[in-house]
């Protein structure tokens, strides 16, 4: 966990994995940097949230797979999933819901997030049965920033495929989704304010 700049009620807290994500933010808006996967990702932002203040909001900026053809782009994301959770099999054990999908504004694509880096063909084939987008971080940020009762926004640049290749593609593409995520963040955030 990597903490720049300082988070203030009146200002969004901007929340990526990895620094190579981040390389092109001008330092306008405090970052967190998580580390990669659902744990880091949850236990970063609730450390965050918990020292406070809070944020106006978390922004959740990083880098996707594409789960159809055609995919590209900068997308906020609508409805946000677990992939590796069976939550069917879990209620069916407790009669509890663990894990339902979080519907974060209407419209935009659904994303599914899970702690595996898709990079197969079968996995992404299934996936794409549920969801547009996959990555490794968005349903925990966004399931603890609802939990600590601060807006969430979750906002994706498709990296890659999901599939065969995905990881060369995930590093020669992350320089460019980058830049574009800071693009992103300098029209709808930094002129907002």
């Amino acid at each position: 966990m990597e903490l720049s700049g300082t988070v203030t009620p009146d200002r969004p807290l901007l929340v990526l994995a990895v620094r190579q994500e981040a390389q092109f933010l001008d330092g306008s808006l405090p970052v967190l940097l998580t580390g990669m996967g659902k744990v880091n990702a949850a236990s970063s932002l609730a450390t965050v949230l918990g020292r406070g203040p809070l944020p106006s909001s978390v922004v959740n900026l990083g880098t996707a797979g594409a789960l159809r053809p055609g995919w590209s782009g900068t997308h906020e994301v609508g409805t946000v999933l677990q992939h590796d959770l069976d939550t069917e099999m879990l209620r069916g054990l407790t009669g509890e819901t663990y894990g339902a999908p979080l519907t974060l504004t209407t419209g935009g694509p659904v994303l599914a997030t899970g702690d595996v880096f898709v990079s197969e063909e079968a996995a992404r084939d299934r996936l794409a049965a549920r969801a547009d987008l996959v990555d490794m971080e968005g349903y925990a940020l966004a399931s603890v920033a609802r939990q600590a009762g601060v807006p969430v926004r979750l906002v994706k640049h498709v990296s890659d495929d999901a599939g065969e290749g995905a990881a060369r593609s995930w590093r020669e593409s992350v320089a460019d989704c980058a830049r574009a995520l800071a693009d992103w963040t300098v029209a709808n955030l930094l002129r907002e304010s």
